[in-house]
């Protein structure tokens, strides 16, 4: 599952995926639009329930500062490939 907020300059992006053990993992992305400025954080959930409910505060936490949600897709879906492109791309900064 990918989830993408965005306000005018500055986006997050959440990915949650299961590793080749089995594990939960809860990655989230930010930073500033068309800049390289940002992070790239991972969390070991315990169950994928944990992770949900991650995500869930994360939503609340992205309305709350003005973030709209602009993307909610499966990983395997063509926007999903597209979108763990670019979270690609920061684990090499």
């Amino acid at each position: 599952m990918i989830v993408r907020w965005e306000t005018d300059h500055d986006y997050v992006l959440v990915h949650i995926h299961q590793d080749m053990f089995g594990d939960w993992i809860f990655s989230r992305a930010w930073g500033q639009i068309g800049t390289q400025y940002g992070g790239l954080k991972h969390q070991l959930a315990e169950h994928h329930g944990q992770a949900r409910m991650w995500l869930e505060d994360e939503t609340t936490i992205q309305a709350s500062r003005g973030f709209c949600k602009v993307l909610d897709v499966d990983d395997e879906s063509p926007e999903g490939v597209a979108a763990m492109r670019q979270l690609s791309l920061l684990d090499m900064l």
